[in-house]
């Protein structure tokens, strides 16, 4: 089981940035990609983006395009979400999780909190 620890998070003003991380540790080596949710209060977690450990192939909701970046660093077994142009509708509680192949997300991080004052 691969255990992510989210890290980052705080109150940014309209139109700033963060960069979250999430370092991955335990069974890394069976986890084959990273990805970051957020939930709302009174709203359903929401798919944010992912990464591949091994291509690097990412995935971004339409609602974050062009405006944040999901990268990693394999020495480090550490995820990163790079979130600019921040909008109030992006607060929430940003979850990091793991999945490996042909599964699931299945391992997930306590989350760590982001709220953007508008």
């Amino acid at each position: 089981q691969v255990q992510p620890v989210e890290s980052g998070g705080g109150l940014v003003q309209a139109g700033g940035s963060l960069r979250l991380s999430c370092a991955a540790s335990g069974r890394t080596f069976s986890s084959y990609a990273m990805g970051w949710f957020r939930q709302a209060p009174g709203k359903e977690r929401e798919f944010v983006a992912d990464i591949q450990w091994t291509s690097g192939t990412t995935r971004l909701a339409d609602s974050v395009k062009g405006r944040f970046t999901i990268s990693r660093d394999n020495a480090k077994n550490t995820v990163y979400l790079q979130m600019n142009s921040l909008k109030p509708e992006d607060t929430g509680v940003y979850l990091c999780a793991a999945r490996r192949y042909l599964s699931s997300f299945d391992s997930w991080g306590q989350g760590t909190q982001v709220t953007v004052s508008s």
